[in-house]
């Protein structure tokens, strides 16, 4: 019998505990450790804005591999209509994870399955004498397990080396961009750092709560994400042998040459449908990077993918349009160099087309950089404890944590943690497109096989799929 914890109440835990659920080879007790938080929904279906869209098309979205039409009925029925369903609410997504979640424990009791949830955080890892994990929890609380997979997500958001102790005090620098108080009085201008899908939703928020507050964004290059078509996308004809090809390239440039060369040969495909061809080889093409390519890719070709790679629901790219289009919201590519005072706070940047520096005086500054995944430097307990006891270890490039190529953690010495895996943005160092619902319900329903295996079988197997 093999007793398995999951470490993590977001979607990425949900989806496994679902996979697990759903395996008649399975023995055991299921364990899911998902903190106080609503379970499935983590921070990014927690929000009830409505403005807060999805980036991918509902019909893309599904929490479990065996999952087609779910999300759509799901929606359907909430909404009261089956027209103009595609890019819903993000909290819509969150209730449905809940949902097929429930629904699942429900079978699950029915067949006489274990489970439990622990509505607790995790506070330690360690491996004992019998080679399973002792995992401490809150209060004192602890379980001994088999197998464990760490699906903890994004980590609280941490400061940016520029921004002052004074200004951090002052209330009027918020590091969370999902949890902030209401000021005394409404702000004249808002300032947010960030132009990605975070700082996007960021934007339409802080638009909407402040109706006549002036906005900034600020990021290196002041690229915001593109925006997906209004429908769906013709594929590129030829994206197999250009997927081929792009496997067969040695590092990043040329990589980004062919696909240049792609979109110039074919006037008749959006570009688009080539970046989203790809997605079935991204974790190869990452991997095939030696750690050389892959610090000239994050520095010379990130930005650009992730503008182009994470696009925008249509109806935020056009609300962020009218903004800028209205004159209300302005757009700067610069360096943020310091953020000081007590409030209003003043903003010192550089321009990256002038490299001169000026200050922007703020009545409210929002740190919305998007997710942080450098667990060397993160402030979680849990993440502390793996670190310091060495059983387990960051990635070099600071993009979560060092795991093999099938997810099993590295521990200090470098070698794989037995029946101990990651899922989900903490291995974006392994993977690199590892966040979006598509790969993580196909890594949960993986992970479900090979951890219905007993011992070492699970790990035999799980390399032989990866």
């Amino acid at each position: 019998m093999t007793d398995i914890a999951i470490i993590g109440g977001g979607a990425a835990g949900a989806a496994v505990f679902g996979e697990l659920l759903r395996r008649p080879d399975r023995q055991g007790a299921v364990h899911w450790i998902t903190g106080c938080q609503a379970p499935g929904r983590g921070v990014a279906y927690a929000t009830r804005d409505e403005h807060h869209l999805l980036n991918v098309r509902a019909a893309g979205m599904g929490l479990f591999a065996d999952q087609k039409d779910d999300f759509l009925q799901h929606a359907s029925r909430s909404l009261g209509h089956a027209q103009g369903i595609d890019f819903l609410p993000r909290r819509l997504f969150g209730e449905f994870i809940q949902a097929q979640v429930h629904a699942r424990m429900s079978e699950a009791q029915a067949h006489g399955a274990r489970f439990h949830l622990h509505h607790a955080k995790a506070l330690s890892v360690q491996r004992t004498a019998e080679s399973r994990y002792r995992i401490g929890l809150e209060h004192g609380d602890a379980l001994t397990v088999d197998a464990a997979v760490l699906a903890i997500g994004a980590l609280a958001p941490r400061a940016l080396r520029t921004v002052s102790v004074e200004a951090l005090n002052s209330g009027a620098y918020m590091l969370d961009p999902w949890n902030q108080d209401e000021p005394a009085r409404p702000p004249r201008r808002v300032l947010v750092i960030g132009t990605g899908l975070t700082a996007v939703d960021t934007l339409i928020s802080a638009a909407t709560r402040w109706p006549r507050a002036e906005l900034v964004a600020v990021s290196r290059h002041g690229l915001l994400p593109f925006r997906h078509q209004p429908v769906p996308l013709a594929p590129y004809p030829y994206q197999d042998d250009l997927n081929a090809a792009l496997l067969a390239c040695d590092g990043a440039a040329p990589m980004m040459r062919l696909v240049r060369e792609a979109m110039a040969n074919a006037p008749g495909t959006d570009w688009r449908a080539v970046i989203d061809g790809m997605r079935p080889v991204n974790a190869k093409l990452w991997q095939a990077l030696t750690l050389a390519q892959r610090r000239q890719f994050l520095r010379h070709v990130r930005w650009a993918w992730e503008a182009s790679r994470h696009r925008t629901a249509p109806a935020s790219f056009e609300t962020v349009q009218a903004l800028i289009d209205s004159g209300r919201l302005q757009v700067h590519a610069a360096r943020v160099l310091a953020v000081d005072g007590r409030g209003p706070l003043a903003v010192t940047v550089r321009s990256r087309a002038t490299q001169l520096m000026s200050t922007i005086e703020a009545d409210r500054v929002l740190q919305a950089t998007g997710l942080d995944t450098a667990v060397a430097y993160a402030r979680d307990p849990l993440l502390a404890q793996l670190l310091d006891e060495g059983v387990a270890t960051p990635d070099p490039l600071q993009l979560g944590i060092a795991a093999e190529p099938d997810g099993r953690l590295l521990d200090a010495r470098g070698q794989p943690q037995p029946r101990f895996y990651g899922i989900g943005s903490l291995l974006r160092g392994n993977l690199w497109e590892c966040t979006a619902m598509p790969e993580i319900r196909t890594a949960a329903n993986r992970l479900a096989r090979a951890l219905a295996e007993p011992g070492d079988a699970a790990d035999l197997d799980i390399a032989a799929r990866a």
